[in-house]
């Protein structure tokens, strides 16, 4: 039997998630992204996994389709604007079946971390967008040695 320790705060979702949530659901009346929409005027919100190390925080975002080319990543203050567009659906297709993604993208975080922007790093394999942004020497933990008199 596995131990796990529980965090109450991971079961938490934010004020800013539960008032996005609040109003995609008064608006379109589903909590899904609706990513099957013609509709390309309208940014859909991209989905994102996000984990901290003792060094730096990772940002890992599917966008199937995407190049390099089609991400724009900025950060302003302590906010982290991750922007984009996949490319349309061809028109002239009876699709049976439509979830991937298209259209443009727009996902914005705010960094409760004190960060050094200017050394961080994107990559994208195999539509996979992974951005490490490290942390500020100031909140990375320090080891301090023990001396002996």
């Amino acid at each position: 039997m596995r131990i796990v320790r529980w965090s109450p705060s991971q079961d938490l979702i934010s004020l800013r998630e539960a008032m996005d949530r609040l109003f995609e659901e008064s608006w379109t009346g589903t909590t899904e992204p609706d990513w099957s929409r013609r509709e390309t005027t309208r940014a859909w919100r991209l989905p994102v996994d996000v984990h901290s190390t003792d060094e730096e925080i990772v940002i890992q975002a599917a966008v199937p389709g995407a190049t390099a080319q089609d991400v724009e990543i900025t950060i302003e203050g302590d906010t982290l604007i991750i922007r984009g567009e996949l490319p349309v659906r061809p028109e002239n297709v009876n699709y049976l079946l439509e979830e991937l993604p298209a259209g443009r993208f727009h996902r914005a975080l705010n960094l409760n971390i004190p960060v050094e922007a200017s050394r961080a790093e994107a990559t994208f394999a195999n539509g996979v967008l992974t951005l490490i942004i490290p942390k500020a020497e100031a909140v990375r933990p320090r080891q301090i040695k023990v001396k002996t008199e």
